[in-house]
This record gives structure tokens, sequence and C-alpha cells, in this order.
């Protein structure tokens, strides 16, 4: 004989019994949210002046209060009708341009030192990671006078070559870590069924591999549009030069054209934080890339 419990019943139906109660989160739960929270406010909190200031008419901006008593919303008008939109597209232009000239570069040789174990691979791996020591600040006369004698001074060209040539090294290194990482005999099965070299480069290695391209494309594409000495050095006219450049225009000898600033440095900041929004999932495996073997 076996006894069952029946659930309790109104009016001759069964009803559904009673759900547990919710457990309280921990305080170690709390305390760890709470950090997490502060943190991120801490780190945000520039970002919220920054639009607030960019929001303020000009006699507001002395003015101790955190939130305007007036939106200026022309100071952002105002950055596509006073030329800022040509700046913003040399920008775009010198960031693309040096993200798509590092993968054609740093593709190929991350994958053939990560593939091949021919002599002086250290000394050339060591000499890569050297090449990423040298910051343009120390170097600004030099490449003045080398793009100078070849006629790039005051060209997108010239920002092309000098943002790609400073982001290679950590694009080769990160892309011969994933490399390293994917098992030969993915290539050699694809090998079997009749893939060359580039055949199973492309169809098997490069798709496995596209964390650690999106991460160096990320950062690429970050350090270009960020840069700023390089660009001042090397261009004149005003419709050359990147957005990080053609900001410094707003502060005068004298005073400093506030709202406009961060005005055109809230939208210099958007596309950026778009694009690593849109890939940060695979940021985040490329920058772990090769630490489990």
């Amino acid at each position: 004989m076996t006894l069952t419990q029946n659930a309790p019943t109104v009016a001759g139906k069964k009803t559904a019994p009673a759900a547990a109660p919710r457990a309280l989160p921990s305080v170690k739960t709390v305390v760890i949210a709470a950090s997490a929270y502060l943190i991120a406010f801490v780190f945000l909190f520039p970002y919220l002046v920054m639009i607030l200031t960019a929001l303020r008419p000009q006699e507001e901006l002395r003015q101790a209060t955190y939130l305007p008593q007036r939106f200026e919303w022309s100071n952002f008008t105002n950055f596509w009708t006073g030329g800022l939109a040509q700046n913003l597209g040399v920008t775009l232009q010198v960031a693309a341009g040096s993200t798509v000239l590092v993968l054609l570069v740093a593709l190929p040789a991350a994958y053939y030192t990560a593939r091949h174990d021919f002599k002086g691979r250290t000394a050339f791996m060591i000499l890569v990671l050297i090449t990423q020591m040298f910051q343009p600040t120390a170097m600004l006369v030099g490449i003045y006078r080398e793009f100078f004698q070849f006629g790039l001074v005051d060209s997108v060209w010239a920002l092309i070559l000098v943002n790609g040539g400073f982001n290679l090294a950590f694009a080769v290194w990160i892309l011969n870590a994933y490399f390293a990482s994917i098992p030969r005999e993915l290539e050699e099965a694809a090998f079997i069924d009749g893939n060359g070299r580039f055949g199973a480069l492309f169809r098997v290695t490069l798709p496995l591999a596209m964390p650690g391209v999106v991460t160096a494309l990320i950062f690429t594409f970050i350090a270009a549009w960020n840069e700023f000495v390089v660009a001042l050095t090397l261009t004149t006219t005003p419709g050359n030069q990147p957005l990080t450049v053609a900001l410094n225009s707003f502060i005068g000898q004298y005073q400093v054209d506030w709202q406009n600033l961060f005005a055109g440095s809230v939208i210099a900041t958007i596309p950026v934080i778009i694009l690593f929004a849109l890939i940060e999932r695979k940021v985040v495996g490329g920058l772990t890339a090769g630490s489990i073997k």
C-alpha cells in the first residue's frame, strides 16, 4: 500500500501547490553588484558631464548646476554646418584604411610564423615586439622628413601609412597567438578533402580565427581613430585634418569653446562605441586567444 499526497482542493477541484519563496541574494552578491554599479558610474560620469556640457548655452557654462536650464541643441547642428563633417570623413578614411592595411599585412605574416618553424623565427618575432615599443612622438622629425621627400605631407595616405605601421606589431602578435591555437589537423583534413593551402586557409582556419581578426581590427581602428600627434604634424589644410585635430581649433589662446568642443567629442565617440558594442563578444574571445592549449 502506498500513500500519496494530494494537492489541496477547493470545492472539489485540485489547486496548484504554492510556489516556494524566492531566496534573497547573499550579502556577497549584493556587495559585488553594488561595487560593479559604482565602478560603472565612476567611468560613465565624465561622459555624462561631457554630454550635459555639450547641451549648455554659452551663458551657462560657468554656472555650478549639473543640469542646464535650457538645452542648446544647435551645438550639435553646428558640427555639421561648421565643416567638421568633412573632418569626420577624413577620420573614417584614415581609420578604415589603416585597419585594412594592417590586416592585409598581418594576416599572412602571423599565419606563416604560426605554421612554420623557420630559421630566425624567434628573432623575427622579437623584432616585431621591439617595433611596438617605438612611439610616434619620438620619431616625428624623421616621419615628417620621409613623407616630405615622397610628397605625401598633408594627405590622407600619409596618415594611413603611419597608423598602419605603428599598429602592425600588435596585430601580428595577437593573430600569431590565435593561429597557433588552431590545431594543424583541421587543415590536414581540408587537404585530404581536396583543398589547397589557400582553400584550407579561407575555408577552415580564418573562420576559426575570426575572434582574433576582430580583436586586431577593433584595436587598430580605435588607435587610428584617436591618433593626434602625427596628424597634427603631417596635416596643415583644415579640410585634410582628422577630427581629433579639427576639434583642437575650439581651444583658443584666451578662451575655450567648451560647448562645441564637447559636442564634437560626443559625436566622435559614438561610432567607436557602436562598433565595439557590435563585436564585443568576439573581442573578448580574441583577447584570450592562445591562453589555453
